[in-house]
């Protein structure tokens, strides 16, 4: 055994595999130790910050107003809110409420708010707009609230002893802060969501109960996988037959038509991260169960098995004794391609709405369904989707590098 873990750990492809994924699991412990913030705390109105230095500011002691990007005097300000897409969507809405297009011009800032804030109703529904659309106009109506002011917003802090919050400076329309004199700046290296959440805390709790989720699923279906495997692999006759029947039908239906089916029917107030990650594990089992089975049935009439029967051994004895410790290595790979199955199978459950509910925790498939709901990925906003895409990537990444590894270590025909 020590010797077979030193063949494990001496394969390139196992140990870069091993490597990746004991980095992201290291950062998913570590992490939250030094952010203490919620993974769905809102750090600030509007849609869509970018990467970048922030600080919540506030128009009177006692609640965040909006959060302001530390390094913008005005223009920048009103640019950061206010850029060419904005003035477009602007001009769309006016235009579709019925204000003549020679009356609108997109550069004058003045004007063109002017005849937002005097025109645009929330409730008003335009013909052929979708949801989405305006969802979307409803927060760019919150993120341009008060942009052309020019009086100066309040920094406050909370009071250790009372919790309430203090004056602590003010900035000006036209200053440019400095990052060491403000009591509640936040970095976002990845910027915020649709909700003005930050991506990386979000990222980094998703990531951890994707990992859940995936471990969860992949353990259920490999040892139903394992167990109907042994037993139509060694008992055969009418239990194989059983079995076997059961597995063609699981193989009929397309695994992920039944687990859209499953999901839907549960609801979505039920729908909880270890709920999906049962149902996938139910539903992903038949591949291993047909696999094992192969590998058992090779097994079966070996001299050690044989001699194990004339012994007068149980059944459950030559199983686990005599037949499971040869497709152990079998197994292991199996439950790594598992895990890997159970997290991309919720990622795409979740795209489609039928993931675990959304007021409990994120995960991969979630954040992705938010970026798609709110249109990251045509409004440009790559950060709100981009590193979920490439986080998926890199678990999965991982694992098929380790099951690779595995596979050449134990598999002889595989050896150099």
């Amino acid at each position: 055994m020590k010797h077979m873990i030193q063949q494990v750990f001496r394969s390139p492809k196992f140990l870069f595999g091993f490597s990746i994924f004991m980095a992201m699991l290291l950062i998913v412990i570590v992490y939250p130790l030094f952010v203490t913030g919620s993974p769905l705390e809102i750090i600030g109105r509007g849609t869509f910050f970018p990467p970048g230095i922030y600080v919540n500011v506030y128009d009177s002691i006692g609640s965040t107003q909006h959060t302001l990007m530390l390094d913008d005097a005005a223009a920048k300000r009103i640019a950061s809110k206010l850029g060419d897409e904005e003035r477009l969507a602007i001009k769309e809405w006016l235009m579709a409420y019925g204000i003549p297009e020679i009356e609108i011009d997109i550069d004058d800032t003045g004007k063109l708010l002017d005849q937002w804030e005097n025109n645009y109703d929330p409730t008003v529904m335009i013909t052929g707009m979708t949801n989405a659309k305006r969802n979307y106009y409803t927060r760019l109506d919150d993120s341009l609230d008060g942009i052309l002011s020019t009086k100066g917003a309040i920094i406050a802090e909370s009071n250790s002893q009372t919790g309430s919050l203090e004056q602590k400076g003010i900035i000006e329309q036209s200053d440019y802060v400095n990052v060491s004199e403000v009591p509640n700046v936040r970095v976002l290296p990845l910027g915020t969501d649709n909700f003005g959440r930050d991506v990386l805390t979000e990222l980094v709790k998703a990531t951890g109960v994707s990992l859940v989720i995936g471990f969860v699923a992949g353990t259920i279906a490999t040892l139903i996988g394992l167990i109907l495997g042994l037993l139509a692999g060694y008992v055969g006759e009418v239990v194989d037959d059983g079995i076997m029947f059961l597995t063609n039908l699981f193989t009929v239906i397309p695994g992920f038509v039944l687990l859209i089916l499953i999901s839907f029917s549960i609801g979505q107030e039920k729908r909880g991260a270890v709920t999906i990650a049962v149902v996938i594990g139910f539903t992903s089992w038949v591949w291993t169960a047909r696999a094992v089975r192969a590998q058992v049935i090779s097994l079966r009439n070996r001299d050690h098995v044989n001699l194990s029967k004339l012994s007068g051994h149980s059944i459950v004895h030559i199983i686990l004794a005599d037949i499971l410790p040869y497709i152990a290595s079998y197994v292991v790979m199996a439950l790594i391609l598992q895990i890997s199955s159970g997290i991309l199978a919720e990622a795409g459950l979740s795209i489609l709405g039928l993931g675990p509910r959304t007021t409990e925790v994120p995960t991969l498939g979630l954040m992705m369904n938010w970026a798609m709901i709110y249109q990251a990925q045509i409004l440009g906003k790559w950060w709100a989707y981009f590193p979920i895409i490439i986080t998926i990537a890199l678990i999965t990444f991982s694992m098929n590098l380790m099951n690779t590894g595995l596979d050449q270590v134990f598999n002889p025909a595989l050896r150099e």
